[in-house]
């Protein structure tokens, strides 16, 4: 067989040289033949050559025939059907044109969309990646939380289904190389990280167990980015020191090119992480990664985890919650989420778009068909056969797609760099490229999408009674009722598509408008936030940094224009509250022997931080300068917490033991204050606060200003002060806290206009969809028109009898898609905030949104046909 299709193959490449030797063998015989019969019967030349030409049987079928022999004819007039195919289209701007355009953006966008899909639900960059766990404590399927160092320390002593476990810890800290310092997450990792990740470097060596030791030199592990950004390149970056947190730290490896994210975890900068043997179960706060044991599945894992949990238990009094385990889960889905539900959204937004797409181009193939019926009829006449006349038709439209496949590429890569830009909150999203998975994709598609287009002619040649199909002409084939109806179907089917995908954007854009409307707790103006770091290796204790917090907030309060300055540990209202939460037990109302104790968001702050955010104080106090660590430990609450865990009750004197601390000094309640929402503006703002003076100092906290005028004007003076008193503290995130409020609600604004952005394209082509389908009936009904106008029928009458026509169509889609609508939208109801997902004023507006372009769709059309002048319409006819 492959020396069968090799001889095709050559056949096929030299096929010129082989017509040319046998067009010279064919003069050669004929040559001789005619010499003959000069010779031999006395003929002259001429005659003598028509009977040789007429005794060798016909050059052309001689030569069809060698053709076939070689089995490569059907290969060229494919190729001479494609070059013809071509030419048409060229020809036929017009049609061509809108087709490839789009086709190009069907394709583009479900490329795009496809490309962002396969990277961040297919593998991990990590050998094996489906043995890599992470491990939580869970005490329900809903309630799960990262573990602590004695967790930690019994998961790698006692877990026997784990070959490799590892910790990470972060920190934002103060890192410079060489520049001013700069605020950066830095993550610190056991040995078992990378080694359970199977992460090898592309120069140097990785964190070892040596580098975990007390005393040990700080080394550091940097990606390929921050050592081109700031290194001078990998190859000069190992030995190279990095001021971390005010120490040095020795570069001991660069991580290869585009890996600068590890276990879904961003950064530039990965040091060793040294623990202290635990003296209680919490606090908790390591994010742990494990990779199962060769032959141990997930479910295995997990119950040999319990039994660590069980164990850990009996060492840990302190620890309450009895109903707590060691949980591992598959890293890949711990890092996506609810990644697949957004994902999932933008699939089936861009496959109705493309589905749009394809009946819209169907559409106009049909009309196009109709105009080629008599070519076709004289082929069939001519002798074409009915699978030759298909092939024809067929590539046609394939290469029409092929056309819309190159344009949708270009379309794809900038819509790719696109949702990227606009999907930030997507795990792996910008990993995404248009590769050559990606092109075999739109290649797929651009197939099917001709298939698609080239089926109702294909049905019509596939006919029985194809000679009187043909005979039929325009009227029966092309302009009958059955086209009429096909053309009918593929507009109702455009709006029944259209309407899911124009309901979802509404309700998205309903869902953002009431986000925006949000009252966050704070005011947004004239208040402004930089974030302020402050070196380890001169703040490594609590009165080190009150001594700098106590000079500097005085001359802050100094700058001009300003009235408040406040500190606090969270930046709301996105304030990613995982460490700063804290669970606590209330005296009033303890919780039952083996029950989980409630936990809650625990800010710490100075005590103008209420004043300068304008959060007001509804009951109490707020902190005083008495509140210090020598006095009982005291908090403040917000009016949310209060009213859900003391309904109907006084709160003000209540107490709590908080972090599970039973010999800690009962902590009281002294002030209600105003909701500040730290979990997002969807989230209830409750939320507890303690005091930063108590000694709870933070080398990393929230600077807020309050000015008299904007709250911008004074982040110079604030920095240049900062900078004043020590060179090494770094101040970056400087902004308005209007600025914070518009970043926090970014996700559902990307949200909304991408998938805004596909409504409108669907809106856009179902509207195109009815124009052009009016608009041919116009055309063909010109004659009709001018008899009824003849008769007397005014123009409004005309238009009318179009525009119901039309709207028609464009109701029965939007009946269609609407039940579609009501099903399929369920599927948003996490997504949205304050709207139900069927809801009726939305889906309403939605309706009457699609009925108005289509009622504008149809009245361009329904206009030409109120112009037609009826003696002009009779004469063209005749």
């Amino acid at each position: 067989m492959l020396t069968r299709l090799a001889r095709r193959f050559r056949a096929l490449v030299y096929g010129a040289a082989l017509d040319q030797e046998l067009s010279e063998e064919i003069q050669l015989h004929v040559q001789l033949e005619t010499e003959d019969l000069i010779r031999t019967r006395g003929l002259d030349p001429v005659e003598a050559r028509r009977q040789a030409l007429l005794a060798f049987g016909g050059v052309e079928r001689y030569r069809a025939t060698q053709r076939d022999a070689r089995g490569v004819r059907w290969i060229e007039e494919l190729l001479g059907d494609l070059r013809f195919a071509f030419r048409v289209l060229l020809k036929s701007p017009g049609y061509t044109i809108p087709a490839v355009l789009v086709l190009g953006l069907g394709i583009g966008a479900t490329t795009a969309v496809f490309s962002g899909m396969h990277t961040v639900l297919g593998h991990l960059p990590y050998p094996k990646d489906e043995q890599l766990v992470r491990i939580y404590e869970q005490n329900s399927p809903t309630n799960r939380w990262t573990l602590s160092v004695a967790d930690f320390q019994a998961i790698t002593g006692q877990a026997h289904s784990l070959s490799a476990v590892g910790a990470v810890r972060r920190r934002s800290v103060p890192v410079s190389a060489g520049t001013e310092p700069q605020t950066a997450t830095v993550s610190l990792v056991t040995s078992g990280f990378m080694t359970a990740l199977g992460v090898r470097p592309a120069l140097g060596r990785l964190i070892e167990p040596s580098d975990e030791a007390r005393g040990a030199p700080p080394v550091v592990v940097v990606s390929d980015a921050f050592a081109r950004r700031m290194l001078g390149g990998a190859e000069r970056a190992l030995g190279r020191s990095v001021m971390i947190d005010g120490n040095a730290h020795s570069v001991i490896a660069v991580l290869p090119r585009g890996l600068d994210r590890l276990a879904g975890i961003r950064g530039d900068l990965w040091t060793g992480l040294q623990l202290d043997p635990p003296t209680r179960r919490g606090p908790f706060g390591l994010f742990v990664i494990g990779r199962l044991a060769d032959g141990i599945t997930l479910e295995a894992c997990r119950r040999d985890l319990a039994g660590v949990s069980l164990r850990l238990q009996g060492l840990w009094s302190d620890f309450s919650d009895r109903d707590a385990r060691l949980t591992p889960y598959s890293l890949r889905i711990t890092i996506l989420g609810d990644t697949g539900r957004t994902l999932g959204l933008f699939g089936a937004a861009v496959l109705l778009v493309l589905l749009i797409a394809v009946a819209n181009v169907a559409s106009l193939t049909l009309v196009r068909t109709t105009g080629r019926w008599r070519e076709l009829s004289l082929r069939a006449a001519l002798g074409a056969s009915r699978i030759r006349l298909v092939r024809l038709v067929m590539v046609e439209c394939v290469a029409l797609a092929a056309a819309g496949a190159a344009l949708g590429l270009a379309i794809g890569a900038g819509g790719l760099r696109l949702l990227v830009a606009i999907g930030p909150f997507i795990p792996r999203l910008d990993e995404a490229r248009l590769d050559t998975r990606a092109t075999l994709f739109a290649i797929l598609v651009a197939l099917a999408a001709g298939i698609v287009v080239g089926a109702y002619p294909l049905l019509l040649l596939l006919r029985r009674d194809l000679d009187a199909a043909l005979s039929g002409g325009d009227r029966t084939v092309g302009g009958g009722r059955r086209a009429q109806a096909v053309r009918g179907a593929f507009v109702i089917g455009e709006f029944a598509l259209a309407l899911p995908l124009l309901a979802v954007a509404a309700l998205l854009l309903n869902s953002f408008l009431r986000l925006q409307r949000v009252d966050p707790g704070f005011e947004v103006e004239p208040v402004a936030t930089a974030r302020v770091s402050l070196p380890a290796g001169r703040y490594g204790d609590a009165a080190a940094l009150q001594s700098f917090w106590n000079q500097v907030l005085p001359a802050l309060g100094q700058i001009g224009g300003v009235t408040h300055v406040g500190l606090g540990d969270a930046l709301p209202p996105n304030a990613n509250q995982t460490f700063n939460q804290n669970n606590f037990d209330l005296i009033a109302h303890p919780v039952g022997e083996g029950r989980p104790q409630p936990v809650s968001s625990w800010i710490t702050v100075t005590r103008d931080y209420f004043a300068a955010l304008g959060v007001p104080l509804l009951d109490g106090r707020a902190f005083s300068p008495g509140d210090t660590g020598s006095a009982p430990p005291v908090v403040v609450v917000s009016r949310a917490w209060a009213s859900h865990y003391f309904p109907g009750e006084p709160v003000l004197g209540q107490q709590m033991i908080e972090g599970g601390c039973t010999d800690c000094p009962r902590t009281t309640i002294v002030g209600v204050v105003g909701d500040v929402r730290y979990d997002g503006l969807t989230m209830p703002g409750e939320a507890i606060y303690g005091p930063m003076e108590e000694g709870n100092w933070g080398r990393t906290v929230h600077l807020f200003i309050r000015t008299r005028h904007i709250g911008t004007d004074a982040l110079p003076a604030t920095r240049t002060a900062l900078l004043g008193f020590d060179p090494g503290v770094s101040v970056d995130q400087a902004e308005s806290m209007r600025d914070v409020f518009n970043e926090s609600i970014t996700q559902p604004r990307h949200l909304m206009t991408l998938l805004g952005g596909f409504a409108v394209a669907a809106l856009v082509l179902a509207a195109v969809g009815i124009f052009g389908l009016l608009s041919y009936v116009v055309a063909a009904r010109r004659r009709e028109i001018g008899v009824r106008m003849a008769l007397g029928a005014d123009r409004r009458a005309v238009v009318r009898m179009i525009v119901r026509g039309g709207l028609w169509y464009a109701a029965v889609g939007a009946t269609i898609g609407l039940a579609v609508a009501l099903v399929g939208t369920r599927w948003l109801a996490e997504t949205l905030f304050g709207v139900g997902p069927t809801d009726p004023a939305t889906f309403l507006a939605a309706t009457l949104a699609l009925l108005g372009v289509a009622l504008i769709a149809c009245w361009l059309p329904a206009r030409r046909a109120a112009a037609i002048d009826p003696v002009r319409a009779l004469r063209s006819e005749n």
